[in-house]
């Protein structure tokens, strides 16, 4: 990958989306360490395809849409690659009437995430129709004047307006709204459409910043996000952080819940979306969410999550730091003690040290499914290839 790397640093460029090529940081060594990561993660993926061209089928074909993605974004298999266009296939028989790609289960995460995939094949014939409808699929079922479970229109000052979630719990959520977004952004949709301005408004509700007008006395004020605005369809407008498991408890139990924590993957989520939605620099809730990036780099956990968890997630974290660093495009992040890190040489260590004799990654601490090889591994890969992008 040195030579496309070697390109990379010959100029800046302007970007569709206004974000820049960030200037060549990554070291011949760590490039070697890269390319040789991702061509051991690829080969493991080869491994691992179903008969039918899926991978890990059941929550639908997000797995299979994110190995697709990353096998075809390494550029080491084409796009018409036999596994390619059987995993195509696979995603392809997914799509519904109404626009949606999905399995009958999580229909945002799924058809999100296929649009990435999707995109990456979209001059073949009935792709672009297929892409467009799957993006008014995700623009219908973002919370914007349906009615919640008590009955009441979602309108502005809603705790649920703007965001997306995976459906079983009634309430949107960070993940599900950056994921929502992600697809959007790949896909090539306008970042001044109103789904993204909509999201911008759920994702802001997230942050723990004094603008936040709804959830400032609720979240810990120092610039980072949360997971969602609500726990449940029931317990709506009472703020919800994976970092805190114990508060829903407290929330089910009717007490108060304050000093939510913040932590690594949601605030690189919303950093991401920020710079995607195309959020000026100097607006207050990007410069936060910066200097909270500041304040708890590492790629040693996820940071913010409680000691006893701080694995949890982790790979997720490494994905939404890749994606969200590369957008931000910038080689290094100043951290609070004046030290120049480089971040994608760190994230190259992090990931190189941690892959498997199989080419495989895995968590341990598998929550939200990093238990899954298939998962996990194209979350690696995604977090290596916007490294060496």
């Amino acid at each position: 990958m040195m030579c496309n790397r070697i390109v990379a640093c010959l100029s800046v460029v302007v970007l569709t989306f206004g974000l820049t090529d960030r200037a060549c940081g990554i070291d011949a060594g760590h490039d070697a360490a890269a390319s040789a990561s991702i061509e051991r993660g690829v080969a493991f993926l080869r491994s691992t395809q179903n008969d039918d061209g899926s991978w890990t089928p059941q929550p639908g074909p997000a797995v299979t849409a994110m190995a697709v993605t990353v096998m075809i974004d390494s550029g080491l298999v084409a796009p018409n690659d036999p596994q390619v266009e059987k995993g195509l296939a696979y995603i392809l028989a997914n799509v519904r009437e109404d626009g949606g790609i999905h399995s009958g289960i999580l229909a945002n995460y799924n058809t999100a995430i296929s649009l990435s995939a999707l995109d990456l094949v979209r001059d073949r014939p009935g792709m672009e129709e297929t892409i467009k409808r799957a993006q008014d699929f995700l623009r219908g079922i973002q919370w914007d004047g349906q009615a919640d479970a008590q009955g009441n229109a979602v309108g502005e000052a809603h705790a649920f307006f703007g965001g997306a979630g995976y459906g079983k719990h009634g309430r949107p959520d960070m993940s599900n709204t950056q994921i929502m977004l992600q697809g959007l952004y790949d896909s090539g949709l306008d970042c001044k459409d109103p789904a993204f301005i909509r999201a911008i408004t759920f994702i802001s509700r997230c942050q723990g910043i004094d603008s936040n007008a709804q959830f400032a006395g609720l979240i810990g004020q120092d610039g980072g996000f949360i997971y969602a605005t609500s726990v449940n369809k029931d317990l709506i407008g009472v703020p919800q952080s994976m970092a805190n498991p114990d508060m829903v408890d407290e929330a089910v139990a009717g007490r108060p819940v304050s000093g939510l924590r913040t932590y690594g993957s949601m605030t690189y989520a919303g950093f991401k979306s920020y710079l995607y939605a195309q959020l000026d620099r100097d607006d207050p809730r990007v410069v936060e969410a910066l200097n909270w990036i500041k304040q708890h780099y590492t790629l040693d956990h996820n940071p913010g999550m409680p000691e006893a968890i701080r694995l949890q997630g982790l790979y997720y974290y490494y994905m939404t730091f890749g994606r969200a660093l590369d957008a931000f495009g910038q080689t290094t992040i100043q951290t609070a003690d004046g030290v120049q890190h480089d971040w994608a040489n760190d994230l190259i260590d992090a990931l190189s040290s941690r892959q498997l004799d199989d080419g495989s990654w895995t968590n341990d601490a598998d929550r939200w499914m990093e238990g899954d090889a298939n998962l996990v591994t194209c979350y690696a890969l995604i977090a290596l290839e916007a490294a060496v992008e």
